[in-house]
């Protein structure tokens, strides 16, 4: 009976959605890989479409054990799950598989497991119950720092072997922000990252001399009684500091082909037969689909070859070569419809635990689609993030079909809910 009436509380609008994204990212991740093999059986597990399919497969029967396990459970067992993942982070160090660079898997066989695709949803689990109890304030500094502890420590151990994965962590300031965090933090982030571009692009003394126009721009427009001309020496001394380490942190901490992503980004170096050959060939790509695409199967970029890692963190090249604008305009259509109806189921939980959870859903569903869309159009650096249920892998496609389908056992339940 309580099957049934999940079955029927269940949002089938997001089902359907997460169905023909699922579907569509299968379709090219098969054209994409298509040209590299002689054997056309898409059952064939030796290429990328076969495992993804295998994959899909498996996806079916994780969405049925997720519905069916009590929507209490993730509350009360949250922070078990999450320690589960962070210990299964912390076993990469020992027994984690280098591919690419990054030892970031765990090899069974033939197929490999990436548990950081996990822990996106075992973090959102532990922050949602964290801040649902009622004590919790996020105006209070102890709490901000506690909250921000949930975070970090994931990031802290993803980081070292996957900073774009690490990168997915930050959307959940988002939440905080949703849940009462201070708004300056947020604004500290913005400030950071643009005051960061520009000491690569500018000499020190130039972004330092537009930091002092602004905030003494600020200063002169605040209210008299808010003006506070210590703090706001304290703010550029701080700037400052900031503005000269920007250049040893980019040369000493980052890496090599960091350095070279942003350097191609910021045109500062033209390597377009070499570290800048990705993001050229995916532009290319794009461009030459037109307004409908030259089909499916038809493309010539796709077909030759010429993008790098097309199945995986370009597939959506594919897209925009094959389908053109307008299918590429669908694509983004169904994400943007996607987490706008998270948002909207979020917002109408009757409990704080599945209202904070949705949203983590939504910012982590939202990152992953504009920093990977930013990536293949050129306007962000390549730091390998996948588009959700369109890109290759069994470990994102799982792991996205957890985050979703806990929330959507969550919305089912709320009705047994007071």
């Amino acid at each position: 009976m309580k099957n049934q009436s999940v079955t029927n509380n269940l949002d089938w609008m997001s089902v359907f959605i997460y169905i023909v994204l699922v579907i569509m990212g299968w379709l090219n991740i098969y054209s994409s890989s298509l040209s590299l093999s002689e054997d056309n059986s898409i059952l064939d597990l030796s290429q990328f479409y076969g495992k993804q399919l295998f994959s899909i497969g498996l996806a079916i029967p994780l969405i049925f054990i997720v519905l069916s396990v009590e929507g209490k459970f993730y509350e009360k067992f949250s922070g078990i799950i999450y320690v589960i993942g962070l210990f299964a982070l912390a076993g990469l160090f020992v027994f984690g598989k280098t591919v690419k660079g990054q030892a970031n898997w765990y090899s069974f066989g033939a197929f490999g497991l990436q548990p950081s695709e996990f822990v996106k949803a075992a973090t959102s689990l532990a922050l949602a119950k964290y801040l649902s109890d009622v004590q919790v304030n996020l105006k209070d500094t102890n709490r901000q720092i506690q909250a921000l502890a949930i975070i970090f420590v994931p990031v802290l151990l993803i980081a070292v072997h996957d900073p774009g994965s690490a990168l997915i962590f930050m959307s959940l300031f988002f939440v905080l922000y949703r849940e009462g965090l201070p708004p300056w933090y947020l604004w500290l982030g913005f400030i950071a990252i643009i005051l960061f571009v520009l000491a690569l692009v500018l000499e020190p003394w130039a972004v330092i001399l537009i930091a002092a126009g602004v905030t003494t721009l600020i200063y002169f427009r605040s209210r008299i009684v808010d003006r506070n001309w210590i703090a706001s020496a304290i703010a550029m001394v701080m700037i400052s500091g900031f503005v000269f380490s920007v250049d040893y942190v980019f040369e000493s901490v980052f890496k090599q082909h960091h350095r070279d992503r942003f350097n191609i980004l910021l045109g500062k170096e033209v390597d377009m037969k070499g570290i800048g050959y990705n993001t050229n060939q995916s532009e290319i790509a794009i461009g030459s689909g037109g307004w409908f695409g030259k089909g499916f199967l038809e493309g010539t970029q796709t077909k030759g070859g010429f993008v790098p890692e097309q199945h995986t963190d370009y597939i959506f090249t594919t897209v925009g070569e094959e389908w053109g604008f307008l299918g590429s305009l669908a694509v983004v259509a169904l994400f943007v419809g996607l987490i706008f109806r998270i948002i909207y189921l979020a917002e109408r939980q009757k409990t704080k635990f599945s209202r904070v959870y949705g949203y983590c859903v939504a910012c982590i569903l939202f990152i992953h689609f504009f920093v990977n869309i930013a990536m293949v159009a050129g306007i962000f650096p390549t730091i390998g993030v996948p588009l959700p249920f369109f890109s290759y892998g069994g470990s994102g496609l799982w792991g996205f079909t957890i985050l979703l389908f806990i929330f959507l056992k969550m919305d089912a339940n709320k009705v047994n809910e007071w």
